[in-house]
C-alpha cells in the first residue's frame, strides 16, 4: 500500500520537522511557504552581512527526541555552547535576572531597599482588595514598589494593555514560585540544579549562524530525501469533499496550482486555515476564527562598536518612558552574527500590525531606537553607525477572554469535518509554545498519520513551571494538563 501524500502548509520549525519526519520514512511530502525564507519566527534575517535572531532562540529542551533531532540536522561543530545571561534595566541600573539579593540591594540602595521590604510587609498585612487582576495579585505578594519596578512596565509593553486588565490566573501560572523571600534565600544559599524558580539553565546550545541555520539545513535534507519545499507560494484554499480534505490550491508568482493530498498538516495561523476551507466552514466556526488575534513584533537592529555591547543575551527594559521592551546583543549569541570590531543591538518592540510603530518608516524607527538606546545609557551618543528594521507579524497568539472556547470550537469542527487536516505549532494551534514543543506536535502528528498512533497532539504542553528550569519534565513534554502552553496571559476581549 503506498504511503500517503502530505501537503504541509508553513516552513517554520513545526512544518519542517513534520516534513523531515515524513521523508525519513519515504513518505511523499510537499511543503508550501508564503515567505521567501524558511524558519518562521525562528529564521535568521541577514542584512548587509549582519545576522539577526528575531526574538532570540535558546536551543534548550527537556524533550530528548527534539534534542536528538537538532543534532541529526546539524553537526555538533555547528553548535556553540553559550552562557545564559539576562538582566533587567530599571532607571539606569541593571538588576540580575533572576533577582539576587546582593545585587538588588546594591542597585536599590539601603533606603529604597527598606522601602521595598516595608511595602512587601504592608502588602502581607493589608493586601489589595482586588486581586482578580495582574496588578492586584502581584502587589499582594511583592508589595507595590517591587511590582512597579519588576512587573508593571514590561508586562504592559508586551501585551499593550494596562496590567489591571490582565487576569490574575496568568500571574499565578507565570510567577507562582517566585517570592521576595525566595530571591533573598537564593542569594544567600544558592542551590545548583534544584527545582526552585531561581535555578535557571546556565548554558544553552546555539547554531553559530543563528536559528535559521537549523531550518535552512532541514529544508535541504527534506529536498535531498525526495520531498519538495516551495517558497513564495500561499495556501489559498483547502478543498474538502466526502468528509476529508482532498487538495490544496496554492497561489504564487506563476499563478495557481492544485495539489492533491491524503493529509494536510497546517502551521498557518489557525484562523487563516478555517477561512481557507472550501466549501466554507459554518458561520459559528468562522465567527470563532474571527475571534482569534495575535500580537506582532518588530526589531530595530543598530550597529555599534563591540565595546558598546554587553555580555547579556538580552536586557529586559523595565524603565518607564521608553517603548522598547527588550534589547538583544547579537554578538553575545554568536560572534558569527556580527563583524569584527562591531556588534549589533536588537531593540524589540511589541506592536500590532497597522499601529503607528508598525507603519512608521524605517528611518524613523532607527532614529527612535537610537534615541532610546542613548536615553537608557546603554550606548554613548553617536555610537550607532547603521540600522535595520525587521517586522514580524503574528509573533504571539493572544489569549483574550473567550479564546479557549473559540479554539475548541474550531478543533471540534476540524475533527468532524476534515479529520485528515492536522494543525501543529504555535500559530497552527494558536498556542504560545516554544520551538521544541512546536516540533514535538509535528513529530506526534507524523506518527498519527503513518502509524495511526492516536496521540492527542493538543495535550503537548510546556511544564507548569518556567521552561528553562533544570528540573525534570515528562518524556513528551506534557504535564497532562490542558492549559495554555507556554505561559501567556488571558487578555480582555476588545470590541
Amino acid at each position: 500500500m503506498p504511503l500517503p501524500h502530505t501537503v504541509i502548509i508553513g516552513a517554520g520549525p513545526a512544518g519542517l520537522t513534520a516534513a523531515h519526519e515524513l521523508t525519513r520514512r519515504a513518505a511523499p511530502v510537499e511543503v508550501i511557504e508564503s515567505d521567501d525564507v524558511v524558519g518562521g519566527i525562528s529564521r535568521t534575517v541577514e542584512r548587509d552581512g549582519w545576522r539577526f535572531d528575531i526574538g532570540g532562540h535558546r536551543f534548550f529542551t527537556k524533550v530528548a527526541r527534539v534534542e536528538a533531532f537538532w543534532h541529526e540536522v546539524l553537526p555538533d561543530g555547528d553548535f556553540l555552547l553559550r552562557p545564559r545571561m539576562s538582566r533587567i534595566h530599571y532607571r539606569g541600573r541593571l538588576f540580575d535576572y533572576p533577582l539576587r539579593a546582593g545585587n538588588a540591594l546594591a542597585n536599590l540602595g539601603v533606603v529604597e531597599a527598606v522601602r521595598c521590604v516595608g511595602s512587601y510587609l504592608w502588602a502581607r498585612v493589608r493586601p489589595p482588595a482586588d486581586q482578580s487582576h495582574f496588578e492586584g495579585w502581584v502587589s499582594a505578594r511583592f508589595g507595590t514598589r517591587l511590582y512597579r519596578m519588576f512587573f508593571k512596565t514590561y508586562t504592559e509593553k508586551v501585551w499593550g494593555i494596562a496590567a489591571t486588565e490582565l487576569q490574575a490566573d496568568w500571574a499565578a501560572q507565570r510567577i507562582r514560585n517566585l517570592s521576595l523571600a525566595g530571591a533573598v534565600l537564593n542569594a544567600l544559599l544558592p542551590r545548583r540544579g534544584g527545582a526552585e524558580i531561581t535555578s535557571l539553565i546556565e548554558e544553552f546550545q546555539y547554531p553559530k549562524l543563528g536559528p535559521g541555520m537549523m531550518w535552512e539545513r532541514c529544508a535541504e535534507l527534506v529536498v535531498a530525501a525526495g520531498g519538495a519545499v516551495t517558497l513564495g507560494e500561499r495556501a489559498a484554499t483547502v478543498h474538502r469533499a466526502g468528509g476529508r480534505a482532498v487538495a490544496v490550491t496554492v497561489t504564487g508568482p506563476d499563478g495557481a496550482r492544485r495539489l492533491d493530498a491524503d493529509h494536510v498538516i497546517s502551521s498557518m495561523p489557525l484562523p487563516a486555515l478555517v477561512r481557507a476551507m472550501d466549501p466554507p466552514a459554518p458561520p459559528h466556526v468562522l465567527a470563532a476564527a474571527d475571534a482569534l488575534r495575535h500580537r506582532d513584533f518588530l526589531t530595530v537592529a543598530l550597529v555599534v562598536p563591540a565595546a558598546a555591547g554587553f555580555p547579556d543575551n538580552w536586557i529586559y527594559v523595565h524603565t518607564p518612558g521608553v517603548r522598547v521592551g527588550r534589547v538583544q546583543n547579537f554578538g553575545s549569541w554568536s560572534p558569527y552574527l556580527v563583524r569584527e570590531g562591531f556588534t549589533c543591538l536588537g531593540l524589540e518592540y511589541f506592536v500590532n500590525v497597522g499601529d503607528e510603530l508598525w507603519e512608521a518608516p524605517d528611518d524613523e524607527l532607527i532614529a527612535l531606537g537610537t534615541a532610546e538606546l542613548e536615553a537608557l545609557g546603554l550606548v554613548r551618543p553617536g555610537a550607532v553607525s547603521a540600522g535595520y528594521v525587521v517586522r514580524m507579524p503574528k509573533a504571539y497568539p493572544v489569549y483574550d477572554a473567550g479564546y479557549e472556547q473559540a479554539v475548541q470550537t474550531i478543533r471540534d469542527w476540524l475533527a468532524e469535518a476534515v479529520p485528515n487536516v492536522h494543525p501543529i505549532g504555535r500559530n497552527g494551534m494558536h498556542r504560545y509554545n516554544n520551538q521544541d514543543h512546536s516540533m514535538l506536535t509535528a513529530m506526534l502528528t507524523v506518527e498519527n498519520i503513518l502509524d495511526d498512533a492516536g496521540h492527542d497532539v493538543w495535550a503537548v504542553n510546556v511544564e507548569e513551571d518556567y521552561h528553562e528550569h533544570t528540573d525534570g519534565g515528562s518524556a513528551n513534554g506534557s504535564t497532562g494538563r490542558h492549559g495554555t502552553g507556554r505561559a501567556a496571559p488571558v487578555l480582555p476581549r476588545r470590541p
